[in-house]
This record gives C-alpha cells, structure tokens and sequence, in this order.
C-alpha cells in the first residue's frame, strides 16, 4: 500500500473527471473527515485517513481490502473504473442517462443502452461523455460512455447505440470470484498460487485399484489366485521375454 505517483494520480483524475468534472475535490475536502487514495496490489483505494492507518501495520500479503475500491491499472497504465466506484459516482455525476423498465434487465446482463430503451437524457450531453445510468426510479444501474449527444439521440432510430456500457450492479454477481478481491484465479497473488498447486496435485493423483489387483491384471499374480497362469512369453504386465539367439555350428 502507497500514494499514488504523479503520473498515476494524473492517469486516475483524468479518468474520474469524465464523470464527476471539478467535484472530485468533494471527493478530497471533506467536511467530515480527510480522506485519500492509496495503490494497492494496482487498485486504488478511497478510504479515511484513519482507516489507512490502520490498514498500515497490516501485512502486505494478507491485506486484501480497505476502504472502497475505485479501479485498477492495467498492464499498460491505463485506468479501468469498477462498479464499486458507482456509490460516489452517482452522488457527483454531471451527466445523467435514465433506462426504460423493459431496458434494465439488458444493460445488467452488460450490453449497450439503445435508443429503443433510452428514457431520459440530461440536457446538452456531449458526444463520448462519461455518464451514469439510473433507472426510472432513480436507482443508478451503473455507468458508460455516450455514443451521442443529446441532440444527436432525438434523430436516432430505435436500434442505435446511445450509451456503450462500461459497467454495471450484475458485476456484483458475475465477476464475484475476481473483481472484488484483488485476487485473480490463476493469476499473480499467493492465494491463486497457492490454488494452482493444489489443482496439480488433484491432477496428478489417480484412483488405486481393488486390493490384491497387481499391474498384470489377470495374467498376473492376482491372476494366479484364481487357478489361472500367466504366458509362457509374458511377464507381469506382458511384455515379450527376448528369444535367445541361435549360435551358429563351427566347420
């Protein structure tokens, strides 16, 4: 656990700005309590100050989650947004888009918003803008990017793209096993290496056979118990006993 550096904490505003603009210093001058961010395992954490002081004196290796988890960098230093980030997303986001009833089920399974399904819009919603996206009850659903503007939406037909999904609340479900610990299976950290081994091992161990049962089956001594001997050209699992070799008469 650390601060972030200046070109990570550059990378991760730029990405927060495109949905809450200048309010991520909500985020920062709370009235409350100070807060910050802290990297963790290349996720960033949003916590008290209190709280990661405490998270401090745990050991790093067995320290999986604290406080709320923002995103994480990608191999290549790029900044992907999580669903847990929706809480402060949607109390500071500037632009809004709201889904009919019939369209709720499809943007949780994780596809784009259509204009078929598009109830609502803020008004003068740029082109490729960060926005949240609410249900027509007001509960946000999750959040994504704009394909159009608010003025470009009113001429789209019905099965056009208006909102590409980037995530939603059914992550809570469908990624449960990766996305919320920090601890991918199978990869990096040492409870996945720790399962990898214990997968091989499961692998690599086969079932014995009934007592008595030898290598050689009924040919072999098991075999013999029951009167039956095993071949003249066999032994055990029957392999060929090598013939001896003809000496040739001398003149």
């Amino acid at each position: 656990m650390r601060p972030l550096t200046e070109d990570e904490t550059k990378i991760f505003f730029e990405k927060l700005s495109n949905y809450i603009g200048r309010n991520i210093k909500h985020l920062i001058d709370r009235p409350d309590e100070e807060y910050c961010f802290r990297l963790h395992k290349e996720r960033v954490y949003y916590l008290s100050v209190a709280l990661m002081r405490r998270a401090a004196h745990a050991e790093k290796s067995l320290l999986v989650h604290m406080g709320t988890c923002f995103g994480k960098f990608t191999k290549s230093l790029k900044f992907r947004l999580h669903i847990t980030a929706l809480d402060y997303l949607s109390q500071y986001a500037k632009y809004k888009v709201w889904v009919k009833p019939s369209s709720e089920l499809t943007f949780l399974y994780g596809n784009n918003v259509l204009k078929a399904g598009l109830g609502r819009i803020t008004e003068n919603t740029p082109q490729y803008q960060g926005v949240v996206v609410y249900s027509m009850a007001d509960a946000p659903l999750g959040f994504g990017v704009t394909a159009k503007s608010t003025q470009e939406c009113r001429k789209l037909p019905a099965t056009d793209v208006v909102v590409f999904h980037q995530a939603d609340v059914g992550e809570y479900l469908r990624e449960e096993d990766s996305q919320f610990t920090g601890v991918t299976p199978g990869q990096g950290g040492e409870v996945g290496a720790e399962n990898e081994v214990i997968r091989s091992k499961m692998k690599r161990k086969k079932p014995s056979g009934p007592p008595g049962e030898k290598a050689g089956g009924a040919g072999g001594a098991g075999g013999a118990k029951g009167g039956h001997k095993p071949a003249a050209n066999t032994i055990g699992a029957g392999r060929d006993v090598p013939k001896p070799k003809k000496k040739k008469a001398r003149a």
